[in-house]
């Protein structure tokens, strides 16, 4: 699908961007939101965030840190009219996104929505739930959405085979100054060589006991915090378990590694594995959506279904080309994707278009699976 371009995204415009994911989560889709609204209030852009701050909220199960709105309409609705904005986008498919979704279609406003985790396939890891039920539901959420904005394009046509439409391309970025190689940190003696970093939530959707499993020389650290982190730890005491630590600490830890490790099959981009490559620390991951359009196949990292093959083949890439690779991502670029596929929030009423919904719309039906 091409972008919209209509002529008045290049003038500052009123943008609200509405999110179930923010402070104080530490994960790709609060850096991908935080570096976009940054570049676009950088460019002259009026940005309204619409997130869980300051409302009644709870912990998401096994995530005390990821808090969800209660009854948030009210608290949007109110915003929103506030505000008045030019665009509106719904980042998240959790109760603030369905609350905005639910004013959008009330008002007959045009909004966009992106797709930043793969939901299904972590409920199937986590409890068993088909994928067929998360899609269908998922389908439901973006079905009036002008633009579905996605991270790469393996991703896009996932959803395009699973039967969504306007699914647009919307790319991430890295900050090259702040995450770069400084080799004095290869140099501490104290650690055993090489050594190979996991950095990310420590949950069983991302695959990281296959990686701990794995007969590799030298150590292995995991840098995050989560629900799989405690029988991790009793299960492999001889790695590292380092914690969270914050954007400004992390470019420090890449450094110290020599391979990073990347085991997960479900993620739809992998922001870390572009910071590692600013770093100059080569990929080892599988040959999966998220990496497969991320790394440069014996350039910046290897893809191979044998993981430690993967690892110990990437200890042979030139530092300096990894890193040249991650020049390629920037957030200038991936914030001008995302402004090109914004539509105007009043274009349907203005038109005086009538929506195919009703006050009332029928949630999705969980009838038998029509993708596996």
């Amino acid at each position: 699908m091409q972008a919209h371009n209509f002529p008045f995204l290049e003038t500052p415009s009123r943008i609200a961007i509405v999110t179930d994911a923010w402070d104080p989560q530490i994960n790709g889709v609060v850096h991908t939101l935080k570096s976009t609204c940054a570049e676009l209030r950088r460019q002259g852009h009026v940005v309204k965030l619409i997130c869980a701050t300051d409302l009644r909220s709870f912990g998401l199960p096994g995530f005390p840190d990821v808090r969800l709105a209660l009854q948030p309409y009210d608290h949007v609705r109110g915003t929103l009219d506030s505000f008045s904005p030019d665009y509106i986008h719904l980042a998240t498919e959790g109760p603030l996104g369905l609350a905005a979704r639910r004013y959008c279609l009330r008002r007959q406003l045009a909004f966009t929505s992106s797709y930043h985790t793969r939901f299904p396939e972590y409920l199937r890891a986590r409890c068993g739930l088909p994928k067929f039920i998360g899609y269908r539901w998922l389908r439901w959420f973006h079905r009036h959405s002008q633009a579905i904005m996605v991270p790469t394009q393996a991703i896009r046509e996932q959803l395009i085979a699973r039967g969504f439409s306007k699914v647009v391309l919307w790319g991430r970025g890295v900050d090259t100054e702040h995450f770069r190689p400084a080799h004095d940190n290869r140099h501490d003696r104290a650690i055993e060589r090489p050594l190979h970093l996991y950095v990310g939530r420590v949950a069983v959707e991302k695959n990281i006991e296959q990686f701990l499993a794995l007969d590799l020389p030298g150590s292995k650290w995991v840098i995050g915090d989560g629900p799989h982190r405690e029988a991790l730890e009793a299960k492999f005491p001889g790695v590292r378990f380092l914690g969270a630590k914050s954007h400004r600490d992390l470019p420090g830890y890449y450094n110290y590694a020599d391979v990073f490790v990347f085991p997960s099959r479900t993620d739809t981009f992998g922001l870390v594995l572009v910071e590692a490559m600013a770093c100059g620390v080569p990929i080892a991951a599988y040959p999966v959506a998220g990496p497969i359009d991320v790394v440069a196949h014996t350039r910046s990292g290897i893809l191979d279904d044998d993981l430690a093959a993967a690892c110990r083949a990437a200890l042979t890439l030139d530092r300096a080309g990894v890193r040249a690779h991650a020049l390629e991502f920037s957030w200038e670029a991936a914030t001008r994707q995302f402004q090109e596929h914004l539509h105007p929030a009043g274009l349907l009423a203005r038109h005086g278009s009538k929506p195919a919904w009703g006050k009332r719309e029928a949630r999705p039906a969980l009838r038998a699976p029509d993708t596996p």
